[in-house]
């Protein structure tokens, strides 16, 4: 079997399917087998195109990207389908909407700049990366046949003794609107901590994704403030392109947000919240690493091990793509590697049990 990945483009402008064909061609890796100008074109050459990846426009005529992605998911399952979306509020909502029926990521289109090259620029930061990450991940589940259906058992290591854990810290990338969806609204209302999630996503994403989680949840969930204090049974989503991280005020703990330089090339990133909780609650916080590329998480999880803290990860079999916890797993931090639809029960059951469950405990 070839290595090529079979990229299909679909996009109404012209202008963005030369800045793709531009941005693709250039990858020796990537083979652009069809450029569809709609949903409809795509679809009627699907099959005949035989692409191991659709790059989808989320507005278009005829048929949008919303429509195209459930005519697809219709005929083809797992097929990776990457949504090509403005940075509006208009497009953010679009693209969750396509999220929903079943696209695996999203990339973000170049606005208000000067020339073509620095769109060029802008799309193969965010796009390449993205398209490889996706059709790898399918490839891998695919060499090992039926494992995606005949799960291995999880594995749970006793957990080191330490304190009632007082704060969830999670991390997520690719994969991550859906994984979340599953998880929170699984969480009871009376979930006796703070939760605290950095998803790598834009500023306009951020605050649509804790919507729509809160929409879907019985727990609080909405977009982290500078200052905020943070309460049991809260979930707080980072704020795109701000670094989110934990302080102690007295016997307070609240949310502090900075722009400081990215951290594996993303902002938000997982690594310093994960750091920051290692450094004020110790051994009193859980960590839950989840789908995404890249290795993102690992440098917090070591610093929340070191500490005695214990780290939750999600298993290959149930992972968009199986980067940022199999970088975990293999290290060696993950108490408990775990199926996405297992996960939130393990969360309830470890921050319920102890009987100190306040922020005031954790030191």
């Amino acid at each position: 079997m070839s290595n090529t990945i079979r990229v299909m483009i679909c996009d109404d402008s012209a202008v963005m399917r030369r800045i793709l064909t531009t941005v693709l061609s250039e990858d020796a890796e990537l083979e652009i087998v069809y450029a569809a100008q709609h949903g409809r074109d795509a679809l009627d050459n699907l099959d005949q195109a035989k692409p191991d990846v659709v790059v989808l426009d989320v507005e278009m005529p005829v048929m949008d990207g919303i429509q195209t992605v459930a005519a697809i998911r219709r005929k083809h399952r797992t097929l990776p389908i990457v949504m090509f979306s403005s940075l509006t509020s208009r497009g953010a909502e679009a693209t969750f909407e396509a999220l929903s029926a079943g696209a695996n990521d999203f990339a973000t289109k170049p606005s208000g700049v000067g020339h073509l090259g620095q769109a060029v620029d802008i799309v193969r930061k965010d796009l390449l990366a993205k398209i490889k990450g996706l059709v790898h991940a399918r490839r891998r589940l695919s060499a090992v046949g039926n494992s995606r259906i005949t799960l291995s058992p999880a594995v749970t290591r006793p957990a080191k003794s330490g304190g009632p854990i007082s704060l969830v810290a999670v991390g997520v990338s690719t994969g991550g609107p859906k994984a979340l969806s599953e998880i929170l609204p699984c969480l009871p209302v009376d979930l006796p901590v703070p939760v605290l999630i950095v998803q790598h996503m834009p500023a306009v994403f951020t605050g649509l994704l804790a919507s729509r989680l809160d929409a879907i949840s019985s727990l609080s969930v909405k977009e982290a403030e500078d200052g905020e204090m943070i309460r049991p049974g809260g979930v707080w989503i980072a704020r795109g392109d701000w670094h989110m991280e934990v302080s102690r005020f007295g016997t307070d703990t609240r949310i502090s947000l900075n722009q400081n330089e990215p951290e594996n090339s993303v902002r938000p990133a997982v690594d310093p919240l994960f750091r920051s909780v290692a450094r004020v609650f110790r051994d009193r916080a859980l960590g839950v690493i989840l789908t995404g590329m890249g290795k993102d998480g690992l440098d917090g999880c070591r610093a929340m091990r070191q500490q005695g803290a214990s780290i939750v990860a999600q298993d290959q079999a149930t992972c968009a793509v199986y980067g940022m916890p199999r970088q975990v797993i293999e290290a060696g931090f993950a108490e408990s590697v775990l199926p996405l639809e297992q996960i939130a029960d393990e969360i309830t059951r470890r921050v319920r049990c102890g009987s100190a469950r306040s922020l005031a405990a954790s030191r």
